[in-house]
């Protein structure tokens, strides 16, 4: 997808009373702000708006306010959508510690009947629109769960029909705040609730998106939103599992440190045991601490990384060789 075909409105406000009222989207999970973790899965955006109150966040981001102050999810998404420019407007919630900008990227491609998702189990169109003719589109990828994933997009007005992609979660409910709309029927439906309610406070998501012809995607890790201290506990003790914690460190350590490039862990783990094995233990870390120098003083891109890597690697066989 170009940069800048989607824009972002993310909303932070809301009275978190199941939390004692704490400032909910500031809380920490793998030693990030639950509204930074969003902000890094969506960091494709043209435009990022933040409905609530102004906080440090992890990258610029423009922020609104919903009127009336607490006037509910539909007065946010309206306020955040004014701000918005872009043909595609994902509407997230700031409380997902599991997105990834792989869900994002299936959210967008699933209104267009392309792309697919890690650990999906389905798309599947329902919503306002129903036209004859419809598309079909697969994508198989390897799914978190250790099982395959074929996705597909089935749109009961062909792909034109398809007015957005929402997220449901493992009990089959959509999830509104979790999803990828078009901005002009999200704008249309918007002004067609102000106009028949006579404002937009109070009112309910599902009235937003009721009359919209959305494919449904199926992902019950990226859905998990966290509401109580409960949920907030399990997202601190999942990411710290055998199969998570490394992807979760060293996404955190990028985000801390500001960079983004992809690593190839296998195989510095790698360097670093052919380090410790054939030459000293602390020879581990000091040579991957090298490796990173010497990548980033040659431009610091995958390539200088792996050729870095690549190097190391042969000098500590040699190395282990003489032994």
């Amino acid at each position: 997808m170009t940069p800048g075909a989607y824009d972002a409105v993310i909303l932070a406000g809301g009275a978190a009373r199941r939390l004692g009222g704490v400032d909910k989207p500031a809380l920490r999970v793998g030693g990030r702000a639950l509204l930074d973790r969003v902000l890094d899965a969506c960091r494709g955006a043209g435009r990022t708006v933040v409905v609530g109150p102004r906080r440090p966040t992890v990258r610029p981001v423009r922020w609104a306010r919903e009127e009336p102050p607490g006037g509910g999810p539909v007065a946010a998404v309206d306020a955040g959508v004014r701000q918005t420019t872009a043909p595609l407007v994902l509407v997230l919630s700031a409380d997902l510690p599991f997105l990834t900008p792989e869900t994002v990227r299936a959210l967008l491609d699933g209104i267009e009947g392309t792309g697919g998702i890690e650990g999906a189990e389905g798309v599947q169109a329902t919503g306002g629109s129903q036209a004859t003719g419809g598309s079909q589109a697969t994508g198989g990828t390897d799914a978190t769960e250790g099982t395959d994933a074929t996705v597909g997009v089935q749109a009961t007005g062909g792909v034109q029909g398809i007015e957005g992609t929402v997220l449901i979660d493992s009990d089959g409910r959509e999830q509104p705040l979790v999803a990828a709309y078009r901005a002009e029927p999200l704008r249309r439906e918007i002004a067609l609730l102000a106009t028949e309610h006579g404002g937009l406070g109070g009112l309910p998501l599902r009235l937003l998106v009721s009359e919209l012809a959305l494919a449904r995607l199926q992902h019950p890790t990226a859905s998990f939103d966290c509401d109580t201290w409960e949920d907030i506990t399990t997202a601190r003790a999942r990411i710290r599992e055998h199969g998570h914690v490394l992807d979760e460190w060293i996404a955190a350590v990028k985000a801390e440190l500001g960079i983004d490039l992809d690593v190839d862990t296998a195989a510095l783990l790698d360097l670093a045991r052919d380090a410790a094995h054939g030459v000293a233990r602390p020879a581990a870390p000091l040579t991957t601490f090298l490796v990173g120098y010497a990548a980033a003083q040659k431009g610091g891109g995958p390539e200088e990384l792996a050729a870095a890597t690549e190097k190391a690697a042969a000098l500590a066989a040699r190395w282990a060789e003489e032994q």
